[in-house]
């Protein structure tokens, strides 16, 4: 790992990955964000992380990508800086832990993705959000995958057309993020809903995690098999009747994790 990242070992079973580029406005170039899917592979095997914030150094969440390196790069570089932007945007829905945006500042265009692609989002109040590529000549085209996923169509397409940016209010009101909060509470409050997250059973989250990237996108008959399917399944784990038993019993439960 470089320098880049900042990696924080669990405490309380959460994690915390920060990107470390002040000088750049935290940029997503090519080896920050080659960084960063190396550092969520390992965070998904690790069993002591329950749930992750994602956080940034300085006063800007992120910039989104490396300008420096898209300006005069040839058509084989451009699509490896896309591909891994693509994967990384993935790994962090496909691992088993909840991940966390920390937001300050600004977070355009692959930033602005960054956040729409956590699964939850804790942002200051003075933050604002945009996906300005329209106005370089570069449509915010895979930003707008997350950020269509996150917030309704007309609200994405005006983001994207426009490159306006949206308050936090305004990103809290359309479902790019889940909490807004005083800037003085941003690292406390992101940490408390960590906690709470982390709370719960890691395997049974887990399972929750991965059903709800794949129940939306399916069709609602299909959606209701397939979950029926898995919540079966869950039922029948360790914790789940653990956590049963527990709450008949009124007790607190003792769970078993991911093991």
């Amino acid at each position: 790992m470089s320098e880049s990242i900042v990696f924080a070992p669990a405490d309380d079973g959460v994690a915390t990955v920060t990107i470390n580029e002040p000088n750049t406005r935290n940029a997503l170039s090519l080896s920050v964000m080659n960084d960063l899917i190396d550092t969520f592979a390992e965070v998904a095997r690790r069993t002591d992380v329950r749930a992750v914030v994602l956080s940034t150094a300085s006063h800007v969440f992120s910039s989104g990508h490396h300008l420096g390196e898209i300006r005069g790069a040839d058509l084989e570089t451009q699509q490896e800086i896309f591909d891994a932007c693509s994967r990384l945007m993935q790994i962090i829905q496909h691992i088993p832990q909840p991940v966390i945006a920390q937001v300050q500042g600004v977070a355009t265009a692959a930033g602005c993705q960054l956040v729409a692609t956590c699964d939850l989002a804790v942002a200051a109040a003075s933050a604002r959000f945009a996906t300005p590529g329209v106005k370089i000549g570069l449509f915010c085209s895979t930003p707008m995958v997350a950020l269509s996923r996150a917030v309704p169509a007309k609200t994405a397409m005006r983001m994207l057309l426009t490159g306006d940016f949206v308050s936090a209010e305004d990103a809290l009101r359309f479902g790019l993020v889940s909490d807004v909060v005083a800037d003085d509470e941003l690292e406390t409050a992101t940490l408390d809903l960590a906690r709470k997250v982390a709370s719960a059973s890691s395997a049974t989250v887990a399972i929750g995690k991965a059903a709800f990237y794949e129940q939306r996108e399916l069709p609602v008959v299909e959606a209701y098999a397939r979950m029926s399917e898995v919540m079966a399944h869950n039922a029948v784990a360790a914790d789940a009747q653990e956590g049963i038993d527990a709450f008949l019993t009124k007790r607190e439960p003792q769970w078993r994790h991911r093991e």
